[in-house]
C-alpha cells in the first residue's frame, strides 16, 4: 500500500484517485486549489460536472492545503498544462528525495515550447519522474474499465515503481517506456488533430476525411517528435496512434467536442467557452512554434493555428491541406 497524494480534483486526478482507492486500496488523498470544489464533491458525493453517477469514497482525503504532499511515496501531477508550472512550484517545498513524482498532463508550456515534464524538472527537484500517458478518457479509468497505458521515465525504478503500484489485473495494464520526449510529444500533439476532426464532423464530412486527417496526423506528429529527438517507434504505440484513435473518435473528447462547434460555425474562443480545459487550443500555437524552430513541416497544425488565432475560414483550410503539392507518400 502506497501513500499517494493527487494534485488536481478535475475529471483525470479524480479518476486516478478512485481507480488507485478501489482496486489498489492505497491511502489517497487529493488536493484542489479551490475549496469551493472540494466542498462541492463532498456535499454530491461526485464531482457533477466531470464524473457524474462515479461516487467519491469518503476514504478519498480531500483538502485545499497543499503541504497535504510532505510524507507522500507518490506526487501525481492531474493538472491542465496551463497551470503546471504554477502548481510545481507550489509543490516543489515539500517534495523529498523518496517521492515518485508523476505527470499526467498532456501538452506544450507556450512561449518556453518546453514539455510538462521538462517544466516540472525546472520547479520541483527530483530525480525520479515519470510521465503517465495513453488513451484514457477519466470517464472510464474511473469506472474501472479495462484500460492500457504507458510509464515513460529516465529512472527505470521509478517507472517500475508506477507500474507496479498502479496497475491491477481487472482494469489498468501499465507498460514501461523510456522515450520521455516521445510519449509527450505524442499526448501533447494528438489533441490539436482530435480538433482537426472535431472540426470536419461539425462541418459534415465523412469517415474518409476522418481518417486522412488521423493518419496524416500521426505522421505531422512523429517528424515533430523525431527533429525533438524522440524515438520514432513510440508514435505506433500507446502515447502516438492509441492516444490519438481515442481522442479522435469519443465524444468523450474535448478537443473533439470543441472542434464540432468550431466545425458549425462556432468562433473557436466561444467553442473553448462552451467545453472547458481544450488542451489542443492552447498546444496548438506551441507546436507551430516549436515546428518552425526545429524546421519541420507541419501543414495540420499551420492550417489549425490560422483557424484558432488568425480568423482562418475552415473550408479554406482544408482547400489549402487538400490542395498541396501532390507527393509520394511519406511512410
Amino acid at each position: 500500500m502506497a501513500k499517494i497524494t493527487i494534485l488536481g480534483s478535475g475529471g483525470f486526478g479524480l479518476s486516478l484517485a478512485i481507480m488507485a482507492e478501489n482496486c489498489g486500496g492505497h491511502r489517497v488523498t487529493v488536493w484542489s486549489k479551490f475549496q469551493s470544489e472540494i466542498d462541492d464533491i463532498r456535499k454530491h458525493g461526485e464531482h457533477v460536472q466531470k464524473l457524474p453517477g462515479v461516487p467519491v469514497s469518503e476514504s478519498i482525503t480531500l483538502t485545499s492545503d497543499i503541504s497535504c504532499i510532505k510524507g507522500c511515496d507518490m506526487l501525481i501531477f492531474g493538472i491542465p498544462s496551463s497551470f503546471v508550472r504554477d502548481v510545481a512550484k507550489l509543490a516543489a517545498p515539500y517534495v523529498d528525495d523518496h517521492m515518485v513524482v508523476v505527470n499526467t498532463g498532456k501538452g506544450l508550456e507556450e512561449g518556453s515550447l518546453k514539455t510538462l515534464s521538462q517544466v516540472i524538472s525546472e520547479e520541483v527537484k527530483t530525480d525520479k519522474l515519470v510521465v503517465l500517458s495513453g488513451p484514457s478518457h477519466a470517464e472510464e479509468v474511473a469506472r474501472c474499465i479495462p484500460t492500457t497505458i504507458v510509464a515513460a521515465s529516465d529512472n527505470h525504478e521509478a517507472a517500475e515503481y508506477v507500474q507496479k503500484q498502479l496497475a491491477n489485473s481487472s482494469s489498468l495494464r501499465i507498460y514501461l517506456n523510456n522515450d520521455v520526449k516521445g510519449c509527450e510529444i505524442g499526448g501533447a500533439l494528438k489533441n490539436i488533430i482530435a480538433l482537426c476532426v472535431g472540426i470536419c464532423d461539425g462541418m459534415g464530412y465523412g469517415d474518409n476525411t476522418k481518417a486522412a486527417l488521423m493518419t496524416r496526423g500521426i505522421h505531422e506528429i512523429a517528424r515533430l517528435g523525431k527533429a525533438f529527438g524522440a524515438n520514432a517507434t513510440t508514435f505506433s504505440g500507446l502515447t502516438g496512434i492509441g492516444d490519438l484513435i481515442v481522442t479522435c473518435t469519443s465524444m468523450h473528447s474535448r478537443n473533439r467536442r470543441a472542434g464540432i462547434l468550431i466545425g458549425q460555425g462556432v468562433s473557436p474562443q466561444e467553442a473553448v467557452e462552451r467545453v472547458g480545459t481544450v488542451e489542443g487550443y492552447f498546444c496548438c500555437k506551441a507546436a507551430y512554434d516549436l515546428s518552425r524552430r526545429l524546421g519541420v513541416e507541419m501543414p495540420i497544425t499551420e492550417q489549425l493555428n490560422e483557424v484558432l488565432f488568425k480568423g482562418g475560414d475552415v473550408r479554406l483550410a482544408l482547400t489549402h491541406l487538400m490542395n498541396r503539392p501532390l507527393n509520394h507518400e511519406e511512410i
